[in-house]
């Protein structure tokens, strides 16, 4: 089996733009892995890029779907998804996806709460942006929350030094813009995934950053995929 920052008790990062595209099964869809277990059928975390008029066949999602569109449209026979659409589709759902201009998307698989049935579909270039007062020079639009897992969009403020206690664990994508933590730079399509009881200290770029959060959700072990448990 096939194990890509498999360990959610270490820190993981991933530079994905400085990685070569992989050919997925189906042809002109191409991926960058940023975590895996497991074959093609796999608990993941993905960057998937979709050339123009290609698909995927019709498919179901066991374990669920999360995704943002990055670039392009994103569609399936429930509609257009435009850059900056971010979606969850819930245990058991089904789809035939494609892209008719061509599209990039951040997705991650197989890593709901297994009773979570709630369709989420927000467009975040129109949410608004509200500062957090407890950390300066840091606004949030929320997207999705529950009992495990808060999920939002973060934009931090150029030349800020920014701190995120992380009881839970966290996971980050930049969009726009970049960091530094320590001697490390995370710019657009760098990922980073911290474990429980850690924490976050970096410092924005002068164009500070844009990016997707994700608080908690620390997965409670391994599922069988291959049964859809």
């Amino acid at each position: 089996m096939m194990r890509i920052n498999a360990d959610f008790e270490q820190r993981a990062a991933v530079h994905a733009a400085q990685a070569a595209w992989l050919p997925s099964p189906m042809a002109g869809v191409s991926r960058r892995m940023l975590h895996r277990e497991g074959e093609e059928k796999a608990r993941a975390t993905t960057i998937v890029r979709y050339e123009a008029g290609s698909h995927f066949k019709g498919h179901s999602h066991p374990g669920g779907e999360e995704f943002l569109v990055l670039e392009g449209t994103f569609q399936d026979e429930y509609g257009d998804y435009p850059a900056g659409t971010y979606v969850r589709n819930p245990p058991g759902s089904f789809h035939t996806p494609r892209s008719d201009e061509g599209c990039t998307l951040f997705v991650k698989l197989w890593q709901f709460d297994p009773h979570d049935r709630t369709p989420t579909q927000v467009n975040t270039e129109k949410l608004a942006r509200v500062p957090d007062a407890r950390r300066p020079g840091v606004a949030v639009s929320p997207l999705f929350r529950d009992r495990r897992e808060d999920v939002r969009m973060e934009v931090w403020a150029a030349h800020t030094l920014i701190h995120l206690d992380l009881p839970l664990g966290g996971e980050f994508l930049v969009l726009e813009g970049g960091f530094s933590e320590g001697s490390e730079i995370f710019t657009p399509q760098s990922w980073l995934r911290l474990p429980r009881a850690s924490a976050l200290t970096v410092r924005t770029g002068s164009r500070g950053t844009k990016l997707w959060v994700k608080l908690g959700q620390v997965l409670d072990g391994p599922v069988n995929i291959e049964a859809g448990l």
